[in-house]
């Protein structure tokens, strides 16, 4: 029986080898959805190295280009943050949850008009795990030991070890399906089979993409625009004359401008994105952890919640799970600004004083240059001299992230605790950009990975998230809620996705025009 379930259903039916699928389309309004019209977005993260390889996407714009409109993934988080199936119709697994089997969806063809099935699965898989390639999904396809086509349209994935979250894993915005046999091509032409067409690609300046007449799901708009504008103030004065009808990532100072123009509005959620400073923990002084105790004691995380986000967050405490995760540490003991006890642990460390640099753009967050001038003074009471580096916006993702040893950066969290730990924190990741490496944290990330006792997971994650605050190299001063803005001529269903900006990426086919 066809089942609409939350990962904790998901958890209960992979032991009892259920039979899951996916639930229906967002919600939409009581009045029905409009077709038609172009819908033109003024977005962030976009770069002049972007392209349609899923494996190099790391912000919203070619998130919501790629993901959200030309490409598909194998599964979908819905806007109300269950799972449903995008090119897979059903699934179950093994009692272990090592086996899983994925029925994929009949009748999808690609742009290029070859038909969707088994062969394209595997082939756009094993992409990410290719010699050489530096995928941020390598680790879940890495965990496949086995990929078996058992019909043209069903396939089997055999774990290395058992894995309760693996079908959302799938839903990876890295993870598109391309067609197999040509995937250089799709890569280079944008072939996948979403329900957008590419007809231009300006990387770093544009996308325009037109409505699929053969989609296999049901859209509105039939154009998009996506217009590469990094600079904040640029996207609002974009908005408020007119010239594009969504932005995203709203700069917090700017939200009451925004709400006395009649014509516009706010739209904000609360999930699990994160504002982070990470510490290449293999480079001195970081490789120290009473150092990194030291500049994560000096960070007053209030001040920044008040002043850089205006109060539109929450306070963050040095581990990347957030208050929508299900296993969410709350009751931690919070870190809180302390000069003093940053002058004991720089003592520990051996020194009386530090002089460090700290590498900032708006590229990062809005804020982010503020913040770290903030940490700047804030540093001062204990002993650490921070030069701030104001670093150009373009670029910013492949030239000053993963490469400068202190940086600012965000993180859009994930929908399953071991999904962002398994991002960013596990040894040897692509992105694990504090470049950490602990026993006890990998060893636990495994077990709880395969362990289907909701309430033993949840130790397991405490541990971990007390682990990560407490030795980890990054520093998690706050979360901040996702905030765009739309022009009232704009609709969209009841829920609004909180896993990323833009509706989790998928404006371009959940809304439609007034």
């Amino acid at each position: 029986m066809p089942l609409n379930i939350d990962r904790r259903t998901l958890l209960k039916a992979s032991a009892a080898t259920a039979l899951i699928t996916g639930a229906g389309p967002a919600l939409g309004a009581s009045h029905g959805p409009k077709m038609g019209g172009t819908l033109r977005l003024g977005l962030s993260g976009g770069n002049t190295t972007d392209s349609w390889d899923g494996r190099t996407h790391s912000d919203v714009f070619m998130q919501v280009c790629a993901m959200g409109s030309v490409f598909d993934c194998l599964t979908e988080v819905g806007a109300d943050g269950q799972l449903k199936g995008e090119l897979a119709e059903r699934w179950g697994a093994s009692a272990d949850a090592k086996v899983w089997v994925f029925d994929l969806k009949k009748d999808v063809t690609f742009h290029n008009g070859k038909s969707f099935g088994a062969d394209d699965v595997i082939e756009s898989f094993q992409m990410h795990i290719a010699e050489g390639a530096k995928s941020p999904a390598k680790p879940i396809i890495g965990a496949i030991k086995e990929m078996k086509k058992l019909g043209e349209h069903q396939v089997e994935f055999t774990l290395s070890a058992g894995n309760a979250d693996f079908p959302y894993l799938l839903s990876d915005y890295h993870i598109l399906i391309y067609p197999a046999g040509m995937i250089d091509e799709a890569i280079q032409k944008g072939i996948g089979t979403g329900a957008y067409m590419a007809t231009s690609f300006d990387p770093g300046v544009r996308a325009l993409l037109t409505r699929n007449p053969n989609a296999h799901k049901k859209v509105y708009f039939e154009q998009i625009e996506a217009i590469s504008i990094t600079d904040p103030s640029a996207r609002i004065n974009a908005l408020m004359t007119g010239e594009v009808d969504a932005i995203s990532r709203i700069d917090a100072k700017s939200v009451r401008l925004l709400d006395r123009n009649p014509a516009v509005e706010v739209f904000e959620v609360t999930g699990n994105q994160h504002y982070t400073f990470p510490m290449h923990t293999n480079t001195a002084p970081y490789d120290s952890n009473d150092v990194r105790l030291a500049i994560k004691h000096l960070f007053d995380r209030e001040d920044l919640v008040q002043k850089i986000l205006l109060g539109h967050g929450k306070v963050g405490n040095d581990h990347p799970i957030g208050p929508a995760n299900q296993y969410y540490a709350g009751d931690l003991e919070q870190r809180v600004y302390d000069p003093e006890k940053a002058k004991f642990h720089l003592k520990k460390a051996g020194v009386d004083s530090l002089q460090i640099d700290l590498s900032a753009s708006d590229a990062a967050f809005a804020g982010a240059v503020d913040a770290s001038q903030l940490f700047q003074e804030s540093a001062k009471a204990g002993g650490v001299d921070v030069n701030v580096i104001r670093e150009p916006a373009d670029g910013y993702w492949s030239n000053v992230w993963l490469k400068k040893p202190f940086c600012a950066c965000f993180w859009s969290g994930r929908a399953t605790e071991d999904w962002m730990f398994s991002s960013a924190y596990e040894a040897g990741v692509p992105w694990n950009d504090s470049y950490w490496e602990h026993e006890r944290f990998n060893k636990l990330l495994y077990e709880a990975r395969a362990e289907l006792d909701s309430a033993k997971r949840a130790e397991l994650y405490r541990e971990m998230q007390i682990i990560t605050k407490d030795e980890g190299g990054v520093v998690v001063p706050m979360y901040a809620n996702w905030i765009d803005a739309k022009s009232k001529k704009l609709a969209h269903g009841e829920t609004l996705g909180n896993l990323w900006s833009m509706d989790s990426a998928r404006i371009t086919e959940r809304w439609w025009f007034a």
